[in-house]
């Protein structure tokens, strides 16, 4: 038998219902670890609630909560706390990138929704943003032997990233551009993050104030990176 690498810790995931987010969820959950997470979608978080419960062999809670309300972000932390007692670990996932738009078609509130949800959260959460402050917010919270990582991903397949390429006028194309922009040549998945995430949270215990980079090699070169083609053409 496996043995359980997060069994009875507690794991707070934000936007936990599908995509990444739903990749760290099912991998915590099947280490043995009390899962709270949340989204803005009732229907999608109590039905991953309901089949995590009966799979285990951990447990999981959905919340309902937009994590672009700091009312939200406290209740669902009060929540989490009076249930559990503590929090072990924080995944903080929320996020979205928009479709296919020029600059025209995007407004000045587009773009202030687009940072409450992909920077202002972060920071209300954790009292830390993505990069940068994840060192600094590393060095504030050593003291209190909290350790603080980041992970950064390349393309992987989620319900989000499926929208996007369906919003351009080739999706199959735009997909394989995706891929090809790791040196592997192939899209990263759901489950890959959460393994990553249960590595730094149990495994990577003298790590703090690293990012991870989760990219495939997508950053070690320019223009199309997927050595697997190139190998194909050449044999």
């Amino acid at each position: 038998m496996t043995s359980l690498r997060y069994k009875d810790k507690v794991a707070l995931v934000t936007g936990g219902s599908r995509g990444i987010g739903k990749g760290c969820v099912d991998v915590f959950v099947e280490n043995g670890a009390k899962v709270i997470f949340c989204s803005n979608d009732d229907t999608e978080g109590q039905d991953l609630e309901s089949k995590l419960n009966s799979k285990g062999p951990g447990e999981a809670l959905f919340i309902y909560g937009d994590v672009t309300q700091e009312s939200h972000i406290k209740k669902i932390v009060e929540k989490t706390v009076e249930k559990f007692g503590r929090i072990d670990c924080l995944i903080n996932n929320a996020g979205t990138h928009p479709l296919s738009h020029t600059i025209d078609e995007f407004s000045a509130e587009d773009f202030r929704k687009l940072l409450d949800l992909n920077l202002i959260n972060y920071f209300l959460f954790s009292k830390g943003a993505i990069t940068s402050m994840t060192k600094a917010l590393a060095i504030d919270e050593a003291k209190y032997n909290v350790r603080v990582n980041s992970v950064a991903p390349s393309s992987i397949w989620t319900p989000l990233l499926d929208d996007v390429l369906k919003s351009v006028p080739n999706p199959l194309e735009a997909k394989q551009m995706c891929a090809n922009s790791q040196l592997l040549g192939r899209i990263g998945t759901i489950e890959e993050v959460g393994k990553a995430c249960l590595f730094l949270a149990s495994d990577a215990t003298f790590c703090t104030g690293i990012e991870l980079n989760l990219t495939a090699g997508a950053e070690l070169n320019y223009g199309i990176k997927n050595m697997r083609k190139q190998k194909t053409s050449a044999n």
